[in-house]
C-alpha cells in the first residue's frame, strides 16, 4: 500500500519542523494519535518512538533518515510488513511551507494489512496532515 497526502501551511518553516519532530505532542495535533512515547532522546537519527493510535496496536517507529530541517523518516515493524512513513516539508517563496506525509507497506503479509487497515490508516494520515496545518497556522 503506498498513500500520500501534501497540505499547504501559512507558517514558517521552523514552525512546521519543530512540531513534525516533538512526536510527544503529536496527539495535540490530531485524534489519530492517543500517546508517543519517544523511547530514545531526543528525536533524532536511530530514535525510537512508540505510537499508540485508537483501534491499532501500539507500534514501535525508528528513526531511519533524517535531513534536518527538511525531512525524517521512520520504520515500524511487524512479522510479514514493513511500514515507512517519510514527513518532508517544502520551503515555498512566501514564507510558507507545504508538508507532505508518505507512508507504505511491504512484505509479504502487506496486501492482508492494507486490506483490514488501509481505509482507517489513510484517514489517519489525512488526520495527521490536517492537524499538521491547524496547530501550525494557530497563534
Amino acid at each position: 500500500m503506498h498513500f500520500e497526502i501534501s497540505v499547504d501551511i501559512d507558517a514558517a518553516p521552523e514552525t512546521v519542523w519543530n512540531l513534525l519532530t516533538d512526536v510527544e505532542r503529536w496527539p495535540d495535533m490530531t485524534d489519530s494519535i492517543d500517546r508517543v512515547e519517544l523511547l530514545d532522546k531526543p528525536f533524532a537519527l536511530s530514535s525510537r518512538a512508540r505510537v499508540h493510535q485508537p483501534r491499532l496496536r501500539p507500534a514501535v517507529w525508528t528513526v531511519t533518515a533524517i535531513d534536518e530541517d527538511r525531512a525524517f523518516t521512520w520504520e515500524s515493524r511487524l512479522p510479514g510488513v514493513t511500514t515507512t512513513a517519510v514527513h518532508e516539508i517544502a520551503p515555498n517563496a512566501a514564507g510558507t511551507v507545504t508538508a507532505r506525509l508518505t507512508l507504505d507497506q511491504t512484505g509479504p503479509l502487506s496486501p492482508v494489512i492494507a486490506l483490514l487497515t488501509g481505509r482507517l490508516t489513510r484517514r489517519y494520515v489525512t488526520m495527521e496532515a490536517n492537524g499538521l496545518k491547524t496547530k501550525a497556522e494557530t497563534p
